[in-house]
């Protein structure tokens, strides 16, 4: 995965609309493993591969659909891939793959449900991962310690401003990662 700095995500985004090749490579370079990799937990690998293919052609396509005020590429690629995922699973009634079948099973979703789930948290997990160091170990205090902004303060020894202000900047972040996915068409 390539790492692409957050302010240079929303340039990609209009280069890529405007039809920029470079932009192009740049975003599958970005988000080409994390699309494979949605793909291959639902799906066998000579399908997970013809879906992620599918997905950036696609997008290359349709991308004048993108829009960048609603949400990451990143996001909108994502909900491209969960709907590619879902249309094949759905031709000549293939099945997920094992894994992605057995988890379905045990909480008793569709198989539309759990493609969706999966998507955003896939691209949750990637947000998270995009953060710097200090507002990702806030983030997962908070979530996943059940921290609040004062203890997360004293366990870190930094100011409580500084603590809500990586946790607003980083809510805006993952809002704004998921964004792509749910309002992305």
């Amino acid at each position: 995965m390539v790492q692409v700095p957050h302010e240079v995500q929303a340039e990609m985004g209009s280069r890529f609309v405007a039809g920029d090749e470079d932009a192009k490579e740049v975003v599958y370079a970005a988000h080409g493993a994390l699309i494979y990799s949605y793909c291959r937990r639902m799906l066998d690998h000579g399908r997970a591969a013809d879906v992620a293919q599918e997905v950036f052609v696609t997008a290359w396509r349709s991308r004048e659909r993108y829009r960048p005020e609603a949400g990451s590429l990143a996001g909108w690629l994502m909900r491209l891939a969960s709907l590619k995922v879902i249309d094949s699973l759905r031709v000549d009634g293939r099945v997920p793959s094992p894994s992605a079948q057995k988890l379905g099973e045990q909480h008793g979703r569709t198989v539309e449900e759990d493609a969706t789930r999966i998507a955003e948290r896939m691209l949750l997990a990637r947000a998270i991962a995009d953060l710097p160091e200090r507002a990702r170990e806030t983030v997962n205090l908070a979530f996943f310690e059940d921290l609040t902004h004062v203890q997360i303060a004293k366990r870190r020894a930094l100011p409580l401003s500084s603590v809500e202000n990586d946790f607003r900047q980083s809510i805006d972040h993952m809002n704004s990662q998921l964004g792509g996915f749910n309002n992305g068409q």
